[in-house]
């Protein structure tokens, strides 16, 4: 069945090269997911903080690899867009940036995040969710970015304001968490000049 609109992003248009790497200042880079960062991965999803806000947990450096692999799967089908947030000095695993449920024809993307314990309050965060903001809406050409965080996690809200998500409402009993259901805030940007 013809479209009868023209995606805003063409097919093809994203895994044409390869996923890039994005540099944030001197200290801090956004770069592709390794095979070796499996055992970073399954020891920070020990840490209780990442099992409360998130719904997974790597019950082993197995595991976590097979989410890597994933991960690197996703650029090539374009369905989303996962980087390893790393020291640029050491190549350290920081954390994880990615850009979820893809949707070309719309431009669209979810923006979702995680920091390594020894990491936070450092500003990582919201300088990765910033710098793959600006990819996204300016060098890849996404019209529209979301971010959504629980309602009770006011360190998320304060990262979407802090990188200028928009707060677009509550959705009410959205995700279930293991601790309950959480409504969730529904933050946004979207593409200046269009």
């Amino acid at each position: 069945m013809p479209s009868l609109v023209t995606p805003v992003i063409p097919s093809g248009s994203l895994n044409a090269s390869a996923q890039p790497r994005l540099p944030i200042g001197g200290d801090v880079m956004l770069r592709p997911w390794q095979p070796s960062d499996a055992a970073a991965v399954a020891r920070v999803f020990q840490d209780p903080t990442i099992q409360h806000w998130h719904l997974r947990r790597a019950e082993s450096e197995n595991e976590a690899h097979e989410w890597i692999e994933q991960w690197r799967r996703a650029w090539d089908s374009e369905t989303a867009c996962h980087w390893a947030v790393a020291d640029a000095h050491d190549d350290g695993l920081l954390g994880r940036i990615s850009l979820q449920s893809v949707i070309l024809v719309g431009g669209q993307a979810e923006i979702s995040y995680w920091t390594a314990p020894e990491a936070r309050g450092k500003g990582v965060c919201s300088r990765a969710v910033a710098r793959v903001s600006s990819w996204a809406l300016e060098d890849a050409g996404f019209n529209r970015l979301e971010l959504g965080h629980s309602t009770e996690n006011p360190a998320s809200c304060r990262i979407a304001e802090k990188t200028g998500f928009g707060l677009e409402g509550v959705r009410r009993r959205a995700l279930l968490h293991v601790d309950g259901w959480h409504d969730m805030h529904l933050h946004a940007r979207v593409r200046e000049g269009c």
